[in-house]
């Protein structure tokens, strides 16, 4: 009995560390983000910027905020992101609740195409190819484009398959319709997974980079990522961009626009955090 309990505090105590030691790892990026934002020019040039802020400045900060071409980036993340998300959350919503249907017509094979398109993929050039075929050029071509993904369909459809059939049935008995159904039975009993999807699709349309560079030609329908990427790739090459007169360096600068990007989705997530684990544990694996 002394032995096992001897065991078990070490296998706490390992525990503890290693969770403490991944909690810093995970959070060091970030903090170190925020103090080259707001630490002096000579400072951060001179890899004195560890953890803390050096010779603590705002200039960086106040410069971004100064700054059009960022606004006009983050207004476009912000169109990206809302209207994105709400058409990616109708489609889904719909096509997983008819999915989740055995009176549909050729579900399984519906079904089997949509988690084909999770194993294989045209390849990138095709699939640049058929976008560029259709028209996908601009803001609401990005959102139309990239709709659904096949993985959070499947999501909703398990979590909408284990919703009680005794209710849906009451409900058709009271006089409910398909649209009445779906909105007052499954939708308020799927809030978790609701909550999840929903999350999922914002974060990747905040993260939208590459596909929006490659297909979007104009600058003032760029994301907040790709201005970023811009102005990262215009440092590099530019061998005078730190021989300038401002107290900050122009990577202070960079991350002075991370920062800000990254404020949205630190304010909203701990609302949907506690939504997060029961959304994908119950609506990842059917019974």
């Amino acid at each position: 009995m002394r032995r096992l309990d001897i065991t078990e505090v070490i296998f706490k105590v390992a525990a503890y560390v290693l969770v403490t030691l991944f909690a810093i790892a995970a959070l060091y990026p970030f903090i170190y983000t925020i103090s080259a934002s707001v630490s002096g020019k000579i400072a951060f040039e001179q890899g004195r910027v560890i953890f803390w802020p050096v010779d603590f400045q705002l200039d960086a900060l106040i410069a971004v905020l100064s700054d059009k071409g960022f606004w006009i980036a983050y207004t476009n993340t912000l169109f990206y992101t809302f209207f994105g998300t709400i058409f990616s959350m109708v489609m889904s919503i719909a096509a997983a609740y008819a999915l989740s249907k055995s009176r549909l017509v050729f579900r399984r094979q519906i079904n089997f195409i949509i988690v084909f398109t999770m194993w294989f993929s045209a390849g990138m050039i095709p699939t640049f190819l058929n976008y560029k075929m259709f028209g996908v050029d601009n803001r609401w071509g990005i959102i139309y484009g990239f709709g659904v993904q096949a993985f959070n369909v499947i999501l909703l459809r398990n979590y909408f398959s284990g919703v009680s059939k005794e209710i849906e049935e009451a409900a058709i008995v009271d006089g409910a319709n398909e649209f009445q159904v779906l909105t007052n039975v499954y939708l308020p009993m799927s809030k978790s997974a609701l909550a999840t999807v929903t999350l999922f699709y914002a974060l990747s349309r905040w993260n939208g980079y590459f596909w929006n560079l490659v297909l979007v030609n104009w600058n003032f329908e760029h994301p907040l990522q790709v201005h970023l990427r811009k102005y990262l790739s215009e440092y590099l090459m530019d061998e005078n961009a730190s021989i300038t007169n401002t107290p900050y360096s122009p990577y202070s600068y960079m991350y002075a626009m991370i920062v800000m990007s990254i404020i949205p989705i630190i304010v909203v997530y701990p609302y949907l955090q506690k939504y997060f684990a029961k959304g994908v544990n119950v609506g990842g694996v059917k019974e």
